[in-house]
């Protein structure tokens, strides 16, 4: 795992994760800073779950008094983590999530557009943040939002006159429109479909997990919904009662049935897609775990990591 965050990670960000964690307070770490830790990659996760380095990305309350090297550290580190990449940000608030679940007995659940109910799910989403691959599994998840990605793309058009050649129209497509996305299994080879699958299962958990309100009120109507359910391969008689599911419910149907297509037909199946169809079982925890994250560290008052899309 140590490797598969050292991929992402800045210098100026292993900089901030020498300088700031107790766990490096050495005079040789420090010395060679970001240096050490591309040579030692197995320390990377332990240091990201640092509460010290949670304080100086975050810029929250001062870290506990008494941490030996603080007062030295401090300007330094805030200087740092100014130039924080939005992954190690996004892996900072997985691993704080992990560290707040292990004395937490309930979650809010948003039960409508604003509202919250509790639900008694922790040890679930515990379970779910055990594992290392889904921590990194979900920094790299939202790290692939920091920007909205779209290109053009030539897609068949609707049936033509007898005698004359299928047409191929000019389509374009954004990440966040999972319609257009979906447009794209029909315009691209066989052999790459599985990563516009992957792509899909993403968008599906991104919405519901850290725009929960957004998915629910504006990216989904029955037009767009029982084209998402054959996109996804659902059975045709269980189409119409998918369709009328409450939102939430049908995106986690749609994206853990996207996640699963990537799976069955990727070329080579390596041990990181292993994460995407284990992920596809437990699509509502790791929806449950972004609102956590969401509510806790993206969106608190005073500390607006991302604006809600427009509708």
């Amino acid at each position: 795992m140590g490797s598969g965050y050292a991929d992402h990670l800045t210098d100026a960000d292993l900089g901030l994760l020498v300088s700031v964690s107790e766990e490096t307070d050495r005079a040789s770490t420090l010395a060679a800073g970001g240096a050490w830790l591309r040579s030692h990659p197995d320390a990377i996760p332990e240091l990201i779950g640092d509460p010290q380095v949670f304080h100086a990305v975050f810029g929250t309350a001062s870290p506990p008094a008494g941490s030996a090297g603080t007062a030295e550290r401090a300007p330094a580190a805030a200087a740092r983590a100014t130039l924080a990449s939005p992954f190690l940000i996004f892996a900072v608030a997985v691993h704080r999530a992990a560290t707040e679940l292990q004395s937490m007995d309930h979650v809010p659940e948003r039960s409508g557009q604003r509202q919250r109910v509790p639900l008694f799910d922790a040890p679930e989403l515990r379970d779910f943040l055990g594992s290392p691959a889904r921590r990194l599994f979900l920094a790299e998840l939202l790290g692939s939002f920091t920007r909205n990605a779209g290109a053009p793309y030539r897609a068949m058009t609707g049936r033509q006159p007898a005698g004359r050649p299928a047409r191929r129209a000019p389509r374009r497509f954004s990440e966040l429109d999972l319609g257009r996305m979906a447009g794209l299994l029909d315009a691209v080879p066989e052999n790459e479909r599985a990563g516009v699958y992957r792509r899909l299962g993403d968008v599906a958990l991104f919405l519901t997990g850290v725009f929960p309100d957004y998915a629910v009120a504006h990216a989904l109507g029955p037009v767009s919904a029982a084209r998402l359910l054959r996109a996804a391969r659902a059975p045709e008689g269980e189409r119409d009662q998918l369709a009328a599911a409450p939102a939430i419910d049908l995106f986690e149907y749609l994206g853990a049935r996207w996640y699963r297509a990537a799976w069955g037909l990727a070329p080579a199946r390596t041990a990181r897609l292993a994460v995407v169809a284990d992920v596809a079982d437990r699509f509502r925890q790791a929806r449950r775990v972004l609102n956590h994250i969401a509510d806790r560290c993206l969106f608190p008052q005073g500390n607006p990591w991302f604006a809600p899309p427009a509708p």
